[in-house]
């Protein structure tokens, strides 16, 4: 497999339908807002997702989450020593810390992509304190407009210990955004695809990944069918450090709405704009 050899840059424009796409956990978990308004959902849950549906693709991940571990690993620690060769870095009194991030990056896919810290004691009490950068880089994504929060208190008809009338923890609130659109865009350096093994295939598994992100991801913020991705932009340039700069080509996506309360995706112009001697695949959602 050959190491990515070009710089790609992406957009991914989604809806969101009476769901909450990313609760914030220092404000009551409702939607995410900026202090203009604007919807947003982190970069961190983003790359979660992502990671979840590389996962499903059948490739090894390291940072797993606890409902979805396809080990017996409780911890980043105990997976990493698992792996051989990177226990008998752990127990070397001359280990690299080179050789040790090349060998955590042929082992997962989203170290060699997204990077990690290693930064934890060995069980023979060794300190290891590793850190990789990764190619892949994406922002918070953003609602093109400011977007509407409808609260709703919802109770429970149990109690959660016995020999309680009504528990304390019978009374509750959900949040959602009714509807709105985001927009988040990324790019992949050669440079750090060179250091971490990041190949051309891994590339079309992230595109992959992209276009499936809400597949297998249902939950009660969640509902299926909530979530759904319409149109992901993928610029591949013709060089290592790209013809154009990534600002520069993610300000070729423009989405304008035709109504004063857009409901749906319909609702909304999508214009890409281009640039000259540079290739855009747009793939629609599923």
């Amino acid at each position: 497999m050959s190491i990515l050899d070009h710089k790609i840059d992406f957009a991914v424009v989604l809806s969101v339908t009476k769901a909450n796409p990313n609760g914030d956990p220092l404000n009551g978990n409702r939607p995410r807002q900026n202090y203009d308004g604007h919807g947003e959902i982190s970069d961190v849950a983003i790359k979660r997702k992502i990671r979840n549906r590389l996962q499903d693709m059948g490739e090894s991940i390291f940072v797993q989450s606890n409902d979805r571990k396809a080990d017996q690993f409780s911890s980043l620690r105990e997976r990493a020593e698992a792996n051989p060769e990177l226990e008998k870095e752990f127990k070397s009194k001359d280990s690299s810390s080179d050789k040790f991030a090349m060998i955590a990056c042929n082992e997962w896919i989203d170290v060699r992509s997204f990077g990690q810290v290693f930064a934890f004691k060995s069980s023979g009490g060794k300190g290891v304190s590793v850190g990789v950068r990764g190619p892949v880089s994406i922002h918070t994504a953003t609602s093109v407009y400011p977007i509407d929060i409808t609260s709703m208190q919802i109770t429970k008809s149990v109690n959660s210990e016995p020999g309680k009338d009504k528990g304390s923890d019978t009374m509750g609130m959900k949040h959602r955004v009714d509807f709105g659109v985001y927009v988040f865009f990324g790019s992949i350096n050669t440079q750090l695809a060179g250091k971490t093994g990041f190949t051309n295939d891994d590339a079309e598994k992230i595109k992959q990944a992209l276009v499936t992100l809400f597949e297998n991801d249902t939950s009660s913020a969640r509902p299926e069918g909530s979530m759904e991705v319409h149109k992901v932009y993928w610029w591949e340039h013709n060089s290592k450090l790209g013809q154009y700069s990534s600002a520069k080509v993610h300000r070729l996506l423009d989405i304008t709405h035709n109504v004063e309360e857009p409901k749906s995706i319909d609702d909304y112009t999508i214009t890409l704009n281009e640039l000259e001697g540079l290739k855009v695949d747009v793939i629609e959602g599923l």
